[in-house]
């Protein structure tokens, strides 16, 4: 039972956190390519703030691996 709910946090933290991603990009990449399409020259932004939102699914994989790794070998 303990391992199966370790395993069930760790799915949330990843899941979770790319549901979220998903929103923001959609989200940001929408206004962002709304922006390019007026100014050609803020593609560089565009692109950086499209990339922004990743860092949120790395970090939903970093404490899905240390649930794992700290609660699981317990």
């Amino acid at each position: 039972m303990e391992l199966g709910l370790i395993a069930l946090g760790a799915g949330l933290a990843v899941g979770l956190s790319a549901l979220a991603t998903g929103y923001a990009q959609a989200r940001i990449g929408a206004a962002a390519m709304g922006a390019v399409a007026e100014k050609p020259e803020l593609i560089g932004r565009a692109i950086l703030l499209v990339a922004i939102p990743e860092t949120l699914v790395i970090l939903g994989f970093a404490v899905a691996a240390m649930i794992i790794l700290l609660l699981g070998g317990a």
